[in-house]
């Protein structure tokens, strides 16, 4: 009973917390300030940031089941937020071979340990170093593309009932598996990495572990920036913290999926089999034998 209780008033405190927040942008915005920059790590991972968050989920979905054009909205500009940051991110790609190409003929044909550009931009590096850089293009595409690549279908599938079942619980199970694996499975991921991120980034060290006064009161007053610089090798990548940047990334683009995945199965069954991919914008191919595999 205690437990419900709690659940209630953080819901219905979840409102006023939202509008303090929006009313106080410099407590939690000023980032030469210490105690600003706690406050931030503090709720950018916090109880109050989830039920912010899911006052309004629930705000939202019962505004759209009484006008289901709402939820096309958010269905459509969730999905081409996923379409857009994939297809741009899917560049990562050619980047990586076409860095890879250049790295072998100054490696190998001409027996160079360096690459140097001109025109003064300072970009001379140690060929290892842009090397390990590949890494960071890799999880560029991963990060990046994974919620491109749900909308788009293209994830690998595991169907133990799903071709078996009705339209009407298939859409039942996609409702289910978005807001009971998706979402937990992506908070998850982001209360590691958000805390993962930013002890790669200040000092002192923070954890999950450290209670709000413990973090403006104490650790504020010895606050410094210290940006993570090292590389696994003396002349390599030296950017590492980036790909915690990008886990974080990751995480809020999954999360904002799922909803729209949600929102998406609840309107396609409501409305019925002739509604099923509305407003999707996928791919084509323009090769009639690959749309077919």
């Amino acid at each position: 009973m205690d437990w419900f209780i709690w659940f209630l008033q953080s819901l219905v405190l979840a409102f006023y917390n939202f509008g303090y927040v929006v009313t106080h942008p410099m407590q939690w915005l000023d980032w030469s300030n210490g105690k600003s920059v706690m406050r931030f790590i503090y709720y950018g991972a916090s109880a109050e940031l989830f039920f912010v968050c899911l006052a309004g989920f629930l705000l939202l979905t019962c505004v759209g089941m009484l006008r289901n054009s709402i939820l096309w909205v958010v269905v459509r500009s969730l999905e081409w937020i996923a379409n857009t940051v994939g297809r741009m991110a899917a560049w990562a790609g050619l980047l990586m071979v076409l860095q890879q190409i250049v790295i072998v003929f100054v490696q190998r044909i001409f027996l160079e340990a360096q690459i140097t550009f001109g025109l003064g931009v300072g970009l001379d590096k140690d060929i290892s170093w842009y090397a390990e850089e590949l890494k960071f293009y890799n999880a560029i595409i991963v990060c990046l593309c994974a919620a491109y690549t749900f909308v788009q279908g293209g994830h690998v599938r595991v169907d133990l009932v799903y071709a078996a079942v009705s339209y009407r619980t298939k859409k039942l199970i996609d409702m289910f598996g978005s807001l009971f694996f998706m979402i937990p499975a992506a908070i998850l991921t982001w209360m590691y990495a958000w805390f993962f991120l930013w002890r790669h980034l200040i000092t002192p060290k923070v954890s999950a572990s450290d209670s709000l006064q413990r973090l403006v009161d104490g650790k504020s007053r010895a606050f410094k920036w210290n940006v993570e610089t090292i590389g696994f090798s003396p002349n390599g990548f030296n950017a590492y913290f980036l790909f915690k940047v990008l886990l974080v990334v990751f995480c809020a683009m999954i999360i904002l999926q799922a909803v729209a995945f949600f929102y998406r199965s609840y309107l396609e069954m409501k409305e019925g089999q002739a509604s099923e991919g509305k407003y999707l914008d996928k791919d084509v191919l323009g090769d009639e034998q690959a749309l077919v595999v």
